[in-house]
């Protein structure tokens, strides 16, 4: 049996459930998936906070960047209500009416989207919406629960993660309002604990039409049961970053083989929508 086979023969079987029964039609797959995601919420990542009822944008300072008339820009502030928890987006869009294509993206706090790569993006006809996750909740490795989101919604069994992906979808409620976006063409994006964080967006929310996680390692697009040789293991990423996952994570240190999923699983959740 070829390797590559091997390794997709000791994963778990996406297509059948956890009773036994194998599926047969596509028409099974919502069922399936949905056993999978409550797995994997339940075990890895914790659930999502509530979805609020309403998210409204308040318009913090539009302009247009110097010397490039093909783009304009804005900062947001969005409030989820009623928990009345508010966090900041900025969002670029080429000139003209659209609808544009979007894409979401978190890392804020890295600076990784320069101006160069936005107007990139904008001269290819996207808007780029980009927020600060650790604004939701912090990236802290004091593991306090105190601030952000972790205030308004104490008593989950979330971790930074689920959390950063509540923060992806509020940026996709305020995308669905504005006239000028294509909201059939919406994506999501990361790199490395923000590719984690995309994934788990994407595989969460269906009006997510593509899923694009960056180097995503360990707890993203990375199996667990087959690490590369410099790549985390469990109970590597639970050393150093626990609080990214639900506390129940940490039973499955030096038993992967018990994890009813593995991060294909995760990936699986997208159907049918782009991976």
């Amino acid at each position: 049996m070829p390797a590559s086979d091997a390794r997709l023969a000791a994963l778990p079987d996406l297509l059948t459930f956890s009773k036994g029964a194998r599926l047969t039609r596509p028409e099974q797959w919502p069922a399936r998936r949905a056993e999978l995601l409550e797995d994997i919420l339940t075990l890895q990542y914790g659930h999502l906070p509530p979805a609020p009822a309403t998210v409204s944008a308040s318009l913090l300072h539009p302009y247009s960047p110097g010397n490039h008339p093909e783009a304009r820009c804005a900062h947001y502030r969005l409030t989820a209500q009623p928990c009345g928890f508010s966090f900041l987006v900025f969002l670029m869009k080429p000139a003209g009416e659209g609808p544009f294509p979007a894409i979401v993206d978190g890392d804020a706090c890295w600076r990784g989207l320069t101006d160069e790569i936005l107007l990139g993006a904008v001269r290819r006809g996207y808007a780029v919406a980009v927020f600060n996750r650790v604004e939701i909740v912090p990236d802290s490795y004091s593991n306090a629960r105190d601030e952000g989101l972790y205030r308004v919604h104490p008593d989950g069994d979330y971790g930074a993660l689920a959390a950063w992906a509540w923060g992806f979808h509020r940026v996709v409620d305020f995308l669905m309002q504005c006239e000028d976006i294509d909201r059939g063409r919406i994506a999501v994006t990361g790199h490395s604990r923000g590719g984690k964080a995309a994934l788990l967006a994407g595989a969460t929310d269906g009006r997510v039409a593509l899923t694009a996680p960056n180097n995503s390692g360990c707890g993203g697009a990375g199996c667990y049961r087959f690490p590369d040789e410099k790549g985390e293991r469990i109970e590597d990423i639970l050393r150093a970053i626990p609080y990214w996952f639900t506390p129940r994570f940490k039973e499955y240190v030096g038993r992967v083989e018990a994890l009813p999923f593995d991060q294909h699983s995760v990936k699986a959740l997208v159907a049918p929508r782009a991976l």
